[in-house]
């Protein structure tokens, strides 16, 4: 099996999460990838399908991923039937972290519990 073979669901990831600038190469034995995600969030996703495939410390890969947007976390589209408890647990693993989101996002919401689909929210870095 080739380095290509045994990540491609890595690619298939960066593709799918629009990893911009991206490349791939072989060499010496080793998956040399690169690229630039959107945010952190998406930058993390990356790195957590290499462990999963790779295992924690994997030696066969090389990834050099940027982040085109450093001054938050991620950008999250509010879909039907969220809460910003269920947010929070979503990107923090603690749904009480939903304050957060809520301060970083006082521009657009007057209350915690009154979120709509199709809502923009900034995801901050904690």
């Amino acid at each position: 099996m080739t380095m290509k073979a045994k990540y491609q669901p890595v690619l298939d990831l960066g593709e799918s999460l629009n990893i911009q600038n991206g490349d791939v190469k072989e060499e010496d034995g080793k998956l040399k990838v690169w690229g630039t995600a959107n945010t952190q969030y998406e930058k993390n996703l990356i790195w957590d399908k290499i462990k999963e495939i790779g295992g924690e410390n994997p030696d066969d890969i090389m990834a050099d991923i940027q982040v085109a947007d450093e001054s938050v976390f991620h950008r999250h589209v509010v879909k039907s039937g969220e809460t910003l408890g269920k947010i929070a647990k979503h990107y923090y693993g603690n749904a009480s972290k939903y304050q957060d989101i809520f301060k970083a996002n006082s521009d657009i919401l007057k209350n915690p519990d009154l979120i709509y689909p199709d809502q923009e929210l900034i995801i901050p870095n904690l």
